[in-house]
């Protein structure tokens, strides 16, 4: 599994020029699942995402996590994280997940952060053309990766 977490002051996610999804502060995660990802592999991503301390603490070190400072995520599913550009320019997606899959790991880790976690988490909806808005404090990106 990979996620990208973009630490933001606001985001909102739209389908069909519909708003779907919207947060303050908090995190944007775009969730890339891989056809080996098991329960385990969610388990151990929502644990460092519930716990990555990237929001400064009252000395301007990144030293608090979501909880801290009353973060919320907006969730948004990226099969293309698993785009393979080595040969050629047009990306191949052998590797992410199946649609299935791909679906029921990014739902569970949805479901783990809320109920695990406490945390608020919006979506945007598996599968679909979305436009997600963000504002990237910082800019703070990171990756997290469940290979490495």
């Amino acid at each position: 599994m990979r996620i990208i977490i973009q630490r933001v002051t606001d985001a909102h996610v739209s389908i069909n020029n519909e708003e779907v999804g919207r947060i303050g502060k908090g995190f944007v995660l775009l969730v890339g699942v891989h056809d080996s990802d098991t329960e385990e592999t969610v388990d151990y991503m929502a644990k460092k995402v519930a716990h990555m301390r990237i929001f400064d603490d009252n000395d301007g070190k990144m030293n608090w996590a979501l909880d801290k400072v009353s973060g919320d995520i907006l969730s948004i599913s990226q099969f293309t994280l698993y785009g393979r550009t080595k040969k050629g320019n047009r990306p191949s997606f052998v590797d992410a997940a199946n649609p299935e899959h791909g679906d029921n790991m990014y739902q569970l880790l949805n479901k783990k952060l809320r109920d695990d976690y406490g945390l608020k988490v919006e979506t945007g909806q598996f599968g679909a053309d979305m436009q997600v808005s963000l504002t990237n404090d910082g800019p703070v990106t990171i990756i997290l990766d469940s290979d490495e």
